[in-house]
């Protein structure tokens, strides 16, 4: 089960087995950087990696160029789209 993200300080405890400790450590020392540099370092670059990929659509060509020609060429507005629209307008 997932953990809230605890904002409220700048520190951040973890618990791994010792072999694993004993694997960073070592990486830390080839990079001649302390542990907490390399950790934050390296897990900052997976977590923008996450995010990046996340936030960031892949289409084929067939889907992209779909893409442009609806731009292009907007489909007129079907009775479901009006009366979502003159919903949303009642609500303002």
């Amino acid at each position: 089960m997932p953990r809230v993200a605890v904002e409220s300080n700048n520190r951040m405890s973890l618990r791994i087995p010792a072999e694993e400790k004993a694997i960073l450590v070592r990486a830390a020392a080839i990079k001649r950087t302390d542990l907490t540099d390399f950790v934050r370092q390296h897990s900052l670059e997976a977590a923008e990696a996450v995010i990046r990929e996340q936030e960031h659509i892949k289409l084929s060509a067939r889907d992209s160029l779909r893409v442009l020609d609806l731009l292009e060429r907007p489909p007129k507005p079907n009775a479901k789209l009006l009366a979502a629209a003159k919903a949303f307008m009642k609500r303002k």
